[in-house]
């Protein structure tokens, strides 16, 4: 730690002093430690959100995660409280893959050549608050990486098939974790007319994914788990359900950021692990458990470049501003798309 960063640390923790009981600062599991240690509450980005709106009592939340959890935590808070992202430029690549504009053209040219066929819309959460109302206002649902399948399930109750998106890998491994067949599921590629399907195989298909990703999950490779069992045997492999479906297949369990610790934390003394997760919720983890062995799957870091744009000197910036009564890069959801997206958010709870 430098003098200067000793400085900041040492600020943060007095301004936070300050504005107890006015401030609640949230931080996702994938942010850098020097953030992290600040944190009033941990979680993935819904339970974020859903902690934020149940703390009730504070009038200023600060989100260190990226731009879309910020939005739904806007949306499930009060009209009273102000939601605050540190660094406006901290988006994600993913969500940032489907637009409103480009889902809702998708959905006409679904729909001109599936006639008869009800398509029910699902979002996973890392998607804008526009996805999410879209979804919302068309009788769809908003799911996550730990109840993706049960989201799926519910959807197909309703109609014939699911548009999903954005993610085409959570896609594909909820609905291969349901028993669907490679010629029931297809993706959507952005920009090709139809997706790049003919229209049998729409009309076939059960899911269509949209062609999104976690650059991050991206790096995990098959390869790599059979490197870990060469050199550690037993070794537990453990993913992120964003991993391609090569990756999770080979791997021994899957799941979200929630399940990945729950598993670590519930093995016995001496368990050995190799997590393909971003690098930051790794190397915490191993800090933790120290009577474990824990590794990332890959070889190099990997690791969010957007979240990690969340730093404690901006940290202190939005700190030292709400000292002075100034609310500096508030997230604010339009009314009425936060209605709609407060839709698909609600049946994902329902479910």
């Amino acid at each position: 730690m430098t003098g200067q960063q000793g400085n900041v640390f040492k600020e943060i923790v007095a301004r936070k002093k300050e504005l107890a009981g006015k401030v609640l600062i949230l931080c996702h599991h994938y942010q850098h430690e020097d953030v992290f240690q600040f944190a009033d509450l941990t979680g993935d980005s819904l339970k974020l959100a859903r902690q934020a709106a149940e703390s009730g009592e504070y009038p200023y939340i600060i989100f260190c995660g990226v731009h879309f959890m910020a939005e739904s935590a806007d949306i499930l808070t009060g009209a009273d409280q102000a939601v605050i992202l540190p660094d406006l430029q901290a988006g994600c690549p993913m969500a940032d893959m489907a637009t409103a504009e480009e889902v809702a053209a998708a959905w006409d040219e679904l729909a001109s050549v599936c006639a008869g066929q009800a398509v029910i819309p699902v979002t996973y959460v890392n998607s804008s608050a526009r996805i999410k109302a879209f979804v919302g206002n068309r009788g769809g649902s908003v799911c996550t990486s730990s109840n993706a399948e049960r989201v799926l399930a519910w959807a197909l109750k309703k109609g014939e098939k699911v548009f999903f998106f954005p993610d085409e890998h959570l896609g594909r491994n909820s609905s291969k974790a349901l028993g669907f067949a490679d010629d029931e599921i297809v993706v959507w590629q952005r920009g090709k007319k139809l997706g790049g399907n003919s229209v049998q195989q729409l009309r076939q298909a059960r899911t269509i994914l949209w062609n999104g990703y976690c650059h991050v999950h991206q790096e995990f490779l098959v390869g790599q788990i059979h490197d870990w069992r060469r050199q550690i045997p037993g070794i537990k492999i453990i993913v992120h359900p964003e991993c391609p479906w090569e990756v999770v297949s080979e791997a021994d369990m899957s799941g979200s950021t929630e399940r990945i610790i729950a598993a670590v934390q519930e093995s016995a003394v001496g368990a050995s692990w190799a997590i393909g997760t971003e690098a930051n919720l790794v190397n915490r983890l191993q800090r933790q458990h120290p009577d474990k062995t824990i590794r990332l799957l890959a070889q190099t870091p990997c690791t969010c470049g957007t979240m990690s744009r969340i730093t404690p000197a901006n940290l202190l910036w939005v700190l030292d501003n709400l000292a002075q009564k100034k609310v500096v890069n508030q997230i604010s959801v339009d009314a009425k798309i936060a209605a709609g997206a407060r839709l698909a958010l609600d049946r994902m709870l329902e479910i």
